[in-house]
């Protein structure tokens, strides 16, 4: 227990300490990559029932029955507080399409989307907490849709070069051809141009 209060207050502690550049205060172009699973059965759990029956009947999906996958990503930020965030994710799974009889094979569910990133820090802080919102379009076996992914995450600043990103989406459908689910990513990033004045 005392390990697990010393770490989180040298982590409270990094906080409080920024690095001087004034240009480090907003995210550079950023490149990324990121390993990823999507979880349909938790999703799937948390729209029949509340959560408090969902967690007294363990009835989130674990991760053997979650379809992992391996995204890249493209982070520039606009201003201090905000990013635009850009990301390719693809994985083999077999597609729990509403309304649509199983597929019975997997295939590849490519996901493409655009979204925002508010952040709670400048991007100078080592530790960055954000929310993320955006508009997104997948691709399965010949059906297109369309989505909108919501969450959470952190950025890692590694010496101001490199970022570890650790984020879970909700992901909303739009069209009949695509099912609600959730996103958990880890991933690392590196700078790859000049920095945003």
């Amino acid at each position: 227990m005392k390990k697990i209060l010393g770490l989180i207050a040298a982590v409270l502690l990094l906080q409080s300490i920024a690095f001087s550049q004034d240009d480090d205060l907003i995210q550079g172009p950023t490149l990324g990559v990121h390993f990823f699973f999507n979880d349909f059965k938790s999703a799937d759990a948390l729209r029949k029932n509340s959560l408090g029956i969902v967690l007294k009947n363990h009835e989130f999906g674990n991760v053997k029955e979650m379809a992992p996958g391996l995204a890249i990503s493209y982070m520039q930020g606009f201003s201090k507080y905000f990013d635009i965030s850009a990301t390719l994710s693809g994985s083999f799974l077999d597609y729990p399409m509403p309304n649509h009889s199983p597929f019975g094979k997997e295939s590849l569910l490519l996901e493409g989307d655009v979204g925002i990133r508010g952040k709670m820090f400048p991007n100078s802080y080592v530790v960055q907490p954000y929310f993320q919102a955006g508009i997104g379009l997948s691709k399965y076996q010949g059906y297109y849709g369309a989505i909108i992914p919501v969450g959470v995450g952190m950025q890692v600043n590694i010496f101001n070069e490199a970022f570890l990103l650790i984020n879970a989406q909700y992901r909303m459908p739009v069209t009949e051809t695509t099912n609600y689910h959730f996103y958990f990513g880890i991933g690392l990033a590196g700078n790859i141009g000049k920095k945003a004045e």
